[in-house]
C-alpha cells in the first residue's frame, strides 16, 4: 500500500535546484511520484514502503546534493540490562519507517534517534520500543534543575534489593557452611535441604523478580539478554533442592540464592559507577537559573525562568546566577564562566557583552537583554552535544558489537551442550577434576553425573557476561565527553574521540585561530613631530571608518588616552586610505602609492616599513598639511600561548600546518613566529577543501582547525574538525569539537583527553573480551562453582566501568 510523505528539503536556492530533487525521487525504485515546491521548501512524495522507506527518500535527496530536515531525539529507555538489549532496542528503531539512524547506549539508558518527523512520532518510537519488550520512559526535559536525581533513585532501588537479597541469603549460607564444615544435619538432611530452599526462594521472587521479569519479556518477544542467563541458572539451581529430596542430583538452591544475591550486588555497584561516570550532564543541568528578576516599566518581578522571552530586560544583582543567554545593555561587572569554558579568571563584562546563562555575575549589577531562551541558551545546547556524544557510535566498538548481537543465544546453546557433554561424557572428563582438586578446593570429583553435569551448565551461564562488552565503550566515552564539557571542550561525536586520538597533523586556519583575530597597532614611527600627536591625528579622521585597521588606530589612540579632536570633510577612498580636515589642515591616512599620487614623499621611512611588513604588519602612513609625518604598523598578533602550543603538539606526534588565504609573505611570517615549518598561502575557501583532502591522502587522518565561514567546507571535509568557540555558528555547526574557550591550549587538552579515552576504551574492550575467553572455558571444564562465577561475571562489568572513572584521575587538563 503506497503512503504519501512531505519532506523540508533544505540547500534549494531556485527552481533548477528543485527540478534536480524532483528528478531524483521520480527515478527512485519504489518511488510513484514526486513533487517539489520551491517556494514551500518542500517535497511531496509518495512511495511504495515495500521497495524504499522513508530513509531511503532522505539519502536519495541528500545523493543529489541538498538535505532534509531531521529531528535528533533523546529516548530513555526503560528495561536495558545488558550489550544485548541495546542490540534488541536499536533493531527494533531502526525498521521503523523514517528513522535514519538508532543508536543505544547501556551505560545511559537511553537511546539517539535521528527521523523524519513528517513520517516518525513519538508515539511510533514508543510503539516499537514496547514492541521489542523495553519501557519508554517520559521524556526529560533539555535542562533539569530540580528533582530528584534518577541515577540516585536507581543506586537506591538497587541497594534496596541487595539488602533483602543478603537478609535471606545470609542465613542460607551459614546453614550451608555449618553442614560443610561441621556435619551438622540436625534434625535432619532432609529438613535441611527443605530450610534452604525456603530461604532461597523469596531471594529469586522478591529482589530476583525484576531479573526474571526482564528475561521473561526478552523471550516473549523473541530476543535474550543477560536476564535470560541469569534467570535460568537460577532457576535451575533452586529446582535442585527439591529435586535432592527425591533424586541423587545434590542441591544448590542455596547457591541460586548466593548467585541473585552476588548479581545484584554487582548491579549496584555498576549503578554507582554508571552514576558517577554519568554525573557531567547533571551537573551542567544543575546549573541554569530556576527563577529571573524581570524589569518592567521600572518595576521588577520576580518569574520563572520558563516564562522569559526574547527581548525581555532582567536584572541580575552580584553574587546570582546569569537567568539566561544574554546582552548586557547597563552596568558593569564581571562574570564566573568556568562552567562553560573551563577558564577560572572572571571575565570583565560591559555594555554590548554577551552573557552566558548558569555563569555567576560577580560584583556589580547588570541589566541583560535575552538573546537566548529554553532549548536555545548555550547550557542546553552544552547538554544536547553531551547527549548526542555519549549516544554515539565509536567505530573501535563495531567488533564488540556483532560479538554482543549473538552472545546469549550462543551461550544459551553451549550451556545445552555442556550439559549433555557432561552426562555423555562425564567420566572421561571426570580426571581434569581430580587433577584440579588439589588448587581448587570447590571442585569435587565425587558428584554424580547429573549434578556435574547441571554445575558445569549453570556456571557457564551466569559467568558469561555480555555487559562488560557493552558497557566498554559508552562509560568511557561518557566520563571522557563530560569532561571535556566540563573544561570547555565540547565533543559532538564520539567517533571524533577515537580519530582525533589518531590523528597524525593537525592544519590551522591563521585568523582568528592562531592569531587574535583584531589589528592592532603595534608600531609608530615619525619623521619630526611627537608619536602621539601622529597617531592624535590618525584616529581623527579614522573616527569616520568602519574598517578594521582604523577601529584599530582609533582604539590604540583611547588606550594611550589621547584627547579626541574632531575631523571635517572626513572621506575615504576605497583601496587607498582616508583624508580629513583637522585643525585647518588636510590629514592623510593610507599607503605609500595614494601618498605619493598625491605629490607626496614617503621614501625617508619606507626602508623601517620594509622590516615591518616582513614581520607581516601592515603599513600605513599618516601626512599633514603636505608633508609626511610617520608611520603606523598594524598586526593581527599571534595568541601569546601560540608558539607554545604548536610545540606541545609537535610533542605529541602531530605535524602542523598553517592553512590560510592571506598573502604567503604574511603567511609565511606568521608560522615562523609560531614554530611552524609547513605553510599553505593564498588559498581560497573552496581551495581550502582540496588541501585537506590532499593533506590527508600523503599524511593520514587530520585535526583541522578554524573559526570562520570560510572554514566551515574545511573542517566538514577533515577527519575531525574543531571549531574554535569565538567563531561563527556555521563552524561550529560544521564542527566535530568545539573549543567553548578562545585558547589554544584547549586544542592540546583535547587531544589528551581523546588519547586517554581511546586508551581507556581499549583497555576496557580488552579486559572484556580476555575475561570471556579465559572464563568461560573454565566453566564449561566444571572448574568453576557457581557463585563464584557469579561474583566474576559482576567484577568484569564492575571493572570495565571503574576503569573508565579512573580518566577523571588523569592529568589531562594542564592549562
Amino acid at each position: 500500500m503506497a503512503k504519501e510523505v512531505q519532506l523540508d528539503v533544505l540547500g534549494m536556492t531556485c527552481a533548477a535546484c528543485s527540478r534536480t530533487v524532483e528528478r531524483n525521487l521520480s527515478r527512485a525504485e519504489g518511488v510513484n511520484s514526486a513533487v517539489v515546491n520551491i517556494a514551500t521548501e518542500k517535497a511531496s512524495v509518495i512511495y511504495d514502503p515495500a521497495l524504499i522507506d522513508g530513509a531511503g527518500l532522505v539519502h536519495t535527496v541528500r545523493d543529489a546534493g541538498y538535505d532534509v530536515r531531521t529531528v535528533k531525539q533523546v529516548l530513555p529507555i526503560g528495561g536495558m540490562t545488558c550489550a544485548a538489549c541495546v542490540h534488541h532496542v536499536e533493531r527494533a528503531l531502526s525498521k521503523v519507517d523514517g528513522v535514519l539512524s538508532a543508536h543505544a547506549n547501556l551505560a545511559t539508558e537511553r537511546a539517539t534517534v535521528e527521523y523524519v518527523p513528517s513520517l516518525v512520532t513519538i508515539d511510533t518510537l514508543r510503539k516499537a520500543i514496547e514492541d521489542a519488550g523495553y519501557e519508554l520512559l517520559p521524556l526529560e526535559e533539555p535542562l533539569v534543575a530540580a528533582g530528584p536525581d534518577p541515577d540516585e533513585l536507581k543506586m537506591q532501588a538497587a541497594r534496596r534489593r541487595l539488602w533483602i537479597a543478603w537478609a535471606f541469603t545470609g542465613p542460607a549460607m551459614a546453614l550451608m557452611l555449618a553442614h560443610m564444615l561441621f556435619g551438622l544435619m540436625w534434625p535432619s538432611m532432609a529438613a535441611i535441604e527443605i530450610t534452604l530452599s525456603l530461604l532461597a526462594l523469596p531471594v529469586l521472587v522478591w529482589p530476583g523478580a525484576p531479573t526474571f521479569r526482564s528475561a521473561f519479556k526478552s523471550v516473549t518477544h523473541g530476543s535474550a539478554n543477560m536476564d535470560v542467563l541469569i534467570a535460568v541458572g537460577t532457576a535451575a539451581s533452586w529446582v535442585s533442592g527439591p529435586l535432592s529430596l527425591f533424586t541423587p542430583l545434590s542441591s544448590y538452591s542455596a547457591v541460586a540464592a548466593m548467585i541473585m544475591a552476588i548479581h545484584l550486588t554487582g548491579r549496584y555497584i555498576e549503578a554507582s559507577a554508571k552514576g558517577r561516570a554519568s554525573q557531567a550532564i547533571r551537573k551542567l543541568a544543575q546549573l541554569g537559573a530556576k527563577t529571573a528578576r524581570l524589569l518592567v516599566d521600572g518595576e521588577e518581578y520576580e518569574v520563572p525562568i520558563a516564562q522569559v522571552r526574547v527581548g525581555d530586560v532582567l536584572v541580575v544583582r552580584p553574587g546570582e546566577k546569569l537567568p539566561t543567554d544574554g546582552v548586557v545593555i547597563w552596568g558593569e561587572s564581571s562574570a564566573d564562566e568556568s562552567m562553560a569554558t573551563g577558564e577560572s579568571l572572571p571575565v570583565a563584562k560591559r555594555v554590548g557583552d554577551p552573557v552566558i546563562g548558569g555563569t555567576v555575575n560577580q560584583d556589580g549589577l547588570l541589566h541583560i537583554q535575552a538573546t537566548h531562551v529554553g532549548a536555545d541558551t548555550f547550557l542546553a545546547q552544552v547538554v544536547r552535544l553531551v547527549e548526542e556524544a555519549q549516544g554515539s557510535r565509536v567505530p573501535i566498538q563495531a567488533f564488540a558489537d556483532r560479538v554482543t548481537a549473538v552472545f546469549v543465544p550462543v551461550i544459551l546453546g553451549l550451556a545445552g551442550l555442556t550439559f549433555v557433554g557432561w552426562l555423555v561424557f562425564g567420566d572421561q572428563l571426570r580426571p581434569v577434576l581430580v587433577a584440579a582438586q588439589r588448587t581448587l578446593p570447590w571442585v569435587d570429583p565425587t558428584l554424580t553425573p547429573a549434578t556435574l553435569a547441571m554445575v558445569a551448565s549453570i556456571a557457564t551461564l551466569v559467568i558469561a557476561c555480555p555487559c562488560a562488552l557493552g558497557l566498554a565503550t559508552p562509560t568511557a566515552l561518557m566520563v571522557g565527553s563530560g569532561m571535556g564539557a566540563e573544561h570547555g571542550i565540547l565533543i559532538r561525536d564520539g567517533a571524533a574521540i577515537q580519530v582525533m586520538g589518531q590523528a597524525k597533523q593537525v592544519i590551522l586556519d591563521k585568523t582568528g585561530t592562531l592569531t587574535l583575530g583584531r589589528p592592532q597597532v603595534m608600531d609608530v614611527m615619525t619623521l619630526h613631530d611627537d608619536a602621539d600627536e601622529v597617531v592624535r591625528l590618525a584616529a581623527a579622521v579614522e573616527r569616520g571608518s568602519e574598517h578594521p585597521l582604523g577601529r584599530a588606530v582609533v582604539s590604540y589612540a583611547e588606550q594611550r588616552v589621547l584627547a579626541p579632536i574632531a575631523a571635517e570633510g572626513v572621506m575615504i577612498e576605497r583601496g587607498l586610505g582616508i583624508r580629513g580636515r583637522v585643525e585647518g589642515a588636510e590629514v592623510l591616512v593610507g599607503n605609500a602609492n595614494w601618498l605619493r599620487d598625491l605629490g607626496l614623499d614617503p621614501s625617508p621611512l619606507q626602508e623601517r616599513a620594509a622590516v615591518l611588513e616582513a614581520q607581516a604588519m601592515t603599513v600605513i602612513y599618516v601626512a599633514a598639511g603636505g608633508r609626511v609625518l610617520g608611520l603606523l604598523a598594524l598586526a593581527d598578533p599571534l595568541k601569546p600561548e601560540a608558539r607554545a602550543v604548536i610545540a606541545a603538539l609537535k610533542a605529541l606526534g602531530l605535524q602542523p600546518t598553517l592553512l590560510t588565504g592571506d598573502n604567503e609573505q604574511t603567511a609565511t611570517a606568521i608560522a615562523q613566529q609560531a614554530g611552524i615549518e609547513h605553510v599553505l598561502a593564498g588559498v581560497l575557501p573552496a581551495g581550502k577543501v582540496a588541501e585537506v583532502e590532499r593533506l590527508q591522502a600523503q599524511g593520514g587522518a587530520a585535526i583541522m582547525v578554524g573559526d570562520g565561514i570560510n572554514d566551515a567546507p574545511a573542517l566538514s571535509a577533515a577527519a575531525v574538525g574543531v571549531a574554535m568557540g569565538t567563531g561563527t555558528d556555521i563552524a561550529i555547526e560544521a564542527a566535530d569539537v568545539t573549543l567553548v574557550r578562545n585558547d589554544l591550549w584547549a586544542l592540546v587538552d583535547a587531544v589528551r583527553l581523546s588519547r586517554a579515552t581511546l586508551a581507556k576504551i581499549k583497555q576496557n574492550l580488552f579486559w572484556a573480551f580476555f575475561y570471556n575467553v579465559v572464563m568461560l572455558p573454565l566453566a564449561v571444564l566444571g572448574l568453576m562453582h557457581p557463585a563464584l562465577a557469579e561474583i566474576a561475571m559482576a567484577s568484569s562489568s564492575i571493572t570495565v566501568v571503574s576503569n573508565a572513572n579512573l580518566l577523571r584521575r588523569g592529568r589531562i587538563f594542564q592549562h
